[in-house]
């Protein structure tokens, strides 16, 4: 008993210490967040900033499209690739984009997509628009479309990659059997398939998620100006010199917070049925 509570004991007085910082950081930040702070004097209770913070975001919106969008269309197109095997040129190619920061795609869409960019100045050059200004900008438009665009560009081969790994070690016996049954292709994939690859697809879906949501450089850089998403709202919210809009801040904080953890909870549970998982 003693050797199996030795290491406890040792970490107990460094972990009281981080345990004690990080309650009181996280206490402070919820009651920000509840608008109680009585150094400015502000000492009432109200669940408003959370009202209004949810109401003014557009990061829900872009963060549920582009995964949607990215999970669909890449779990289709493993589904194509794996009925081959996949060379190492075809993977070298989905892997380039995987490995390309945002900064740099932001980088690339303002080039060639905004107002000024390459294909607003070719058309420009053809007469087919008189003005740059004529040009359909998806940089920093109120739909967040320029935004959605770059998510797309390394979302899509993520659930490739990681949906053909299941999807190749289905045994093609299964759809076999099934077309032998009088199955179309598309009930095979709907009814077989898919639940197969679920467990994949899902997690894949929440890692998406997870990141475009909380993503700070992409919204900064190209996203609508009004409404900001929630991590550009939290930045200048907190740098302002106003300090009431700090709790617009803590509210943020606390948002992406509770959702990263339900997140985390829910990708842990289909990570286990993924391992308990036998093809």
């Amino acid at each position: 008993m003693e050797s199996k509570l030795k290491p406890y004991i040792l970490l107990a007085p460094v972990a009281i210490i981080l345990i004690s910082i990080m309650g009181f950081g996280i206490a402070n930040c919820v009651m920000q967040s509840l608008g109680y702070m009585p150094y400015i004097g502000a000492e009432n209770i109200s669940f408003r900033f959370y009202k209004e913070v949810i109401r003014d975001s557009v990061c829900l919106k872009t963060s549920f499209i582009s995964s949607t969008v990215a999970v669909f269309i890449g779990v289709i197109l493993a589904y194509f690739l794996s009925q081959e095997k996949l060379s190492k040129i075809k993977e070298s190619l989905l892997n380039l984009p995987v490995i390309i920061p945002h900064i740099v795609v932001v980088m690339l869409m303002i080039t060639i997509f905004s107002q000024s960019g390459i294909i607003s100045r070719i058309l420009y050059s053809l007469n087919i628009i008189s003005d740059s200004s004529q040009f359909m900008s998806l940089v920093s438009d109120k739909n967040g479309v320029g935004v959605i665009l770059v998510y797309l560009w390394k979302g899509i081969p993520f659930t490739i990659i990681t949906a053909y790994n299941i999807l190749k070690n289905i045994s093609n016996n299964l759809e076999k059997v099934a077309i032998n049954l009088g199955a179309s292709k598309l009930q095979c994939f709907r009814y077989i398939i898919l639940p197969l690859a679920s467990p994949t697809i899902i997690s894949s879906f929440i890692i998406l998620f997870a990141f475009s949501f909380g993503s700070f450089e992409v919204p900064f850089l190209i996203g609508p100006t009004t409404p900001k998403a929630l991590s550009v709202s939290a930045y200048t919210s907190y740098i302002s010199s106003d300090l009431s809009q700090r709790s617009y801040a803590m509210v943020i904080n606390v948002i992406l917070s509770s959702l990263s953890f339900i997140l985390l909870i829910v990708y842990n549970k289909i990570l286990e049925k993924i391992n308990r998982y036998k093809i």
